[in-house]
Parts: structure tokens; sequence; C-alpha cells
């Protein structure tokens, strides 16, 4: 009976950073790489990617030690835990990826500074056990990267027409340049994030409704 209360709790852990609590959807949380990164579907994926190693290795690191981290320093001490596994992710792109390495240039080292990352070390992290911990890296991270590749997608089919440098769009496609600008990434995430809250909000009323 415990083993399965406990199965049911790591899945609502998992999903609850894919869909009720998506850092990008739901909490607006690391919107400045959301907007700066997302011009195609693979810088969103790779930053997603990225960013949900530094969550899931972070995260089980600080559950680990968080008995032994003084309440005092306890930020400086997750963001040098953070900083460790954000490195790891630079050099590994830089020596096999080195096309990304360059697409998302400056906002891979500042993955240490992604609010997404802190926040869940602090409410989190540091007051749950290693698995749990971990599973909730795992679905934050996933549902970061799910929500950057999918405005990717859209930014770069319309900017571009093609996904994943893929042409899906017929030879006499006129490119909208605008969506792959800054004030595109600004359009695109503002109506994605209007869109959802429609449905999610339209769902909600129908659940109170039964």
């Amino acid at each position: 009976m415990q083993e399965g209360n406990r199965i049911s709790n790591l899945k609502k852990v998992f999903t609850n950073g894919i869909l009720n609590e998506n850092p990008t959807f739901r909490l607006v949380l690391g919107t400045c790489p959301t907007l700066a990164v997302t011009t195609s579907a693979i810088n969103g994926l790779g930053m997603g990617l990225a960013a949900t190693f530094v969550l899931l290795c972070s995260n089980i690191v600080i559950s680990m030690l968080r008995k032994f981290i003084p309440d005092k320093v306890r930020i400086p001490a997750f963001i040098v835990i953070i900083a460790t596994f954000v490195t790891v992710v630079q050099l590994l792109l830089q020596a096999y990826i080195p096309s990304l390495y360059d697409s998302l240039g400056l906002f891979i080292p500042l993955i240490v500074v992604n609010c997404i990352i802190l926040a869940r070390a602090e409410a989190f992290a540091s007051k749950n056990p290693v698995v749990a911990s971990g599973v909730d890296g795992l679905g934050m991270g996933l549902g970061f990267t799910l929500a950057l590749t999918l405005i990717g997608a859209i930014r770069e089919l319309i900017g571009s027409g093609t996904i994943f440098n893929m042409q899906v769009m017929g030879a006499g496609y006129e490119p909208m340049l605008i969506i792959v600008m800054a004030s595109g990434g600004f359009l695109s995430y503002g109506l994605l994030l209007g869109i959802i809250n429609a449905l999610t909000n339209r769902k909600q009323q129908q659940k109170e409704a039964e």
C-alpha cells in the first residue's frame, strides 16, 4: 500500500512539471531564454535538454546534501552546485555539438541564474528525498523543453517555413521574418500563454459544472 502511494506521488510530481506547473506556461519562469533562443525548434530543444540535465543533477546533489548545508549559506551553495553542472554542459556542447553551442551562445552559462533551477532547488530539492527531487527536476526540465521546442517550432515555421531545418512550406511561401526577431518572441509567447490559459480556464469551468 505504501509503495503504491509512493509511486503515485512520484507520478504526480513528474506530471506537475509538464502540465499543472509547467515552468514556462503555468509558472512563467525562465522567460529570458524562452524569448531569446526559440528562433528555431533545434535551439529550443537544445536549451531545454541542457537545462533538464542541470535541473536533474543539481536537484539530486542538493537533496543529498540538504542536511549538511548550513541555512545561512544555502543559496551560495546551491549556485556553486548548479554552476558545476552548467560548466559540464557547456564543455560537452562545445566539444561534441559546436554548432548548437554557437547558436545558444551566452545563454548556456546563464543557465546558472535561471530562476527555474534555483527555484526548484530552494522550494523542492532542499526539502525532499533524493528520488523525489530527481523526478521533480526531470519533470520540470521536460516541461521546459517541450515548451521551448513548441515555441521554437512555431516561430521557425512561420518565420522561415521550416521545422528542425526541414522545409515544410512550399517554394512560394513568404516567411514572416518578424516572428524570428525579438518582437516576434514576445508575440508568440504571449499568444501561446493566452491560448493555454483560455483552455485551462475552460476545462476548470467544465469540471466545476460537473
